[in-house]
């Protein structure tokens, strides 16, 4: 998935000479904790909730301007970088929100929300299902083995996580699937072998 697919594309943007108070009504307005900032059509900084803050401690905050505060030189990131390249950027420089750059303009703003968002998607989450953790013990053809007794329950594979073992005999495979009787699947699972490590239903 492409950061052009969930970035929000309805930007609010400030300029460089707006006061603090004007970036601080921006955001409230907005339910917003980041700002491009711009200059003409120019993206030319990054102002957040985080530096807002820190201007408070000044005591002429009305002579501050965004210009004053704002990150000149942030973090970006192209509309075409895959999602993932997003969520790894933010998670490593513990920051919320990364501005969409291409060639000079800003074309979007990507969030922790947004990606949490995707994520809570792709995996089903939100959607009326099972679960399943399996251990497969790294035998042969085990997945399909697997999909073809879920598949026989009438249910379908929503999504697939796994644990990050190394050993892949110890590996757990996360698999949500739509609703069903999880207790009758689990229990086929283990006659035909395998690890049923925990299910909700």
């Amino acid at each position: 998935m492409k950061v052009k697919q969930r970035m929000a594309k309805k930007l609010v943007t400030i300029g460089k000479d707006a006061t603090v108070s004007d970036a601080i009504r921006l955001m409230k307005k907005h339910s917003i904790r980041h700002l491009p900032v711009i200059e003409g059509r120019e993206f030319i900084g990054w102002v957040t909730e985080g530096d807002i803050r820190q201007a408070y401690l000044a005591s002429l905050i009305e002579q501050v301007t965004v210009g004053d505060l704002m990150i000149k030189d942030p973090i970006i990131i192209r509309p075409e970088a895959n999602l993932e390249e997003a969520a790894e950027i933010l998670y490593r420089h513990g920051i919320g929100g990364l501005p969409v750059v291409d060639g000079t303009k800003v074309v979007g703003v990507i969030t922790v929300s947004d990606i949490m968002a995707a994520f809570i998607e792709v995996m089903g989450i939100l959607q009326e299902s099972s679960r399943i953790d399996v251990i497969l013990a790294g035998k042969r053809h085990a997945f399909e083995n697997v999909s073809k007794i879920i598949m026989d329950h009438g249910s379908e594979i929503i999504s697939v996580g796994m644990s990050a073992h190394q050993d892949r005999r110890r590996r757990v495979y996360y698999l949500r699937l739509t609703k069903c009787d999880v207790h009758a699947v689990a229990k086929e699972i283990e006659e035909a072998g395998y690890k049923v490590v925990s299910l909700t239903e």
